[in-house]
């Protein structure tokens, strides 16, 4: 085996660095599933009544939605932790007098602050976009029925919507799995945190490899159970669907919702 090969094997393979330091790796996955799951629920949560308000007839309830959403997709996410976790510093007295400058001085929770307020603007237009897209027929029918308000956002629209929001909502995930790797800049010790730390004792850049595969890893796998999900929930959509036989020479096809069929 050539010798450069041999170095490239071990750079891939190397044990002795994942013996001493890969519970570190698991250690710092742990704290990034912590903060990506919380901070996706908790925008999702919030989600709802920003994409509700952002649907609004009143012009000032609409605008406020607009602004927040306008904000927070429209500037970088490290601009807004940094506000968070360094500026929160800025107002040290104010948070100290009101008894919340425990949350502001903790990377952690101002970490799970920023990511819930970023995705929550990502996720209150897709869901936005879900709910105008059930017709509006089917709500003028519920009203017909007599149906209050919000049993036609249970029973009606959300259902429907929350299916065309599934897979976007995935990649907003996806997007949160890979944009929580800049908490290790404000010190937190999740999974990029914890990769740094192990670099900065051992000058050995193959921690990194194995950081990105852990994230590879991840977003597949995210993305995996989000179809399945999706599929799952939509499979009386694929069974009504209409198909069309195309008779071509030698063959028939038969073309559906779930592709093309011999």
């Amino acid at each position: 085996m050539p010798a450069w090969s041999q170095d490239v094997l071990r750079f891939v393979i190397n044990t002795e660095l994942l013996a001493q330091y890969g519970w570190r790796l698991l250690t710092g996955l742990q704290m990034t599933a912590a903060v990506v799951g919380l901070s996706f629920c908790l925008g999702f949560v919030l989600a709802w009544p920003v994409a509700l308000a952002r649907m609004s007839r009143r012009f000032a309830v609409s605008r406020l939605a607009a602004s927040y959403i306008a904000v927070f997709r429209g500037t970088p996410l490290l601009c807004q932790l940094y506000l968070i976790y360094y500026g929160g510093g800025e107002f040290r007295p104010f948070f100290t007098e009101v008894g919340v400058w425990w949350f502001f001085r903790d990377a952690y929770y101002c970490c799970i602050l920023s990511f819930t307020l970023n995705t929550a603007a990502y996720q209150a237009e897709i869901l936005r976009g879900a709910i105008q897209s059930v017709p509006k027929g089917q709500v003028e029918a519920a009203r017909a029925l007599g149906l209050s308000w919000l049993a036609i956002m249970r029973h009606v629209v959300m259902p429907q919507a929350l299916l065309v929001a599934i897979r976007p909502l995935g990649n907003e995930l996806i997007s949160v799995i890979k944009a929580s790797a800049l908490a290790a800049i404000v010190t937190l010790l999740d999974l990029m945190g914890q990769t740094r730390f192990v670099f900065a004792r051992t000058f050995d850049f193959s921690i990194y490899l194995y950081c990105a595969l852990i994230y590879l890893a991840l977003t597949e796998m995210t993305r995996r159970v989000v179809e399945a999900i999706e599929m799952r929930l939509s499979r009386h959509v694929r069974a009504g669907a209409p198909s069309i036989t195309v008779v071509a020479p030698k063959r028939r096809y038969r073309v559906g919702l779930g592709g093309v069929r011999l």
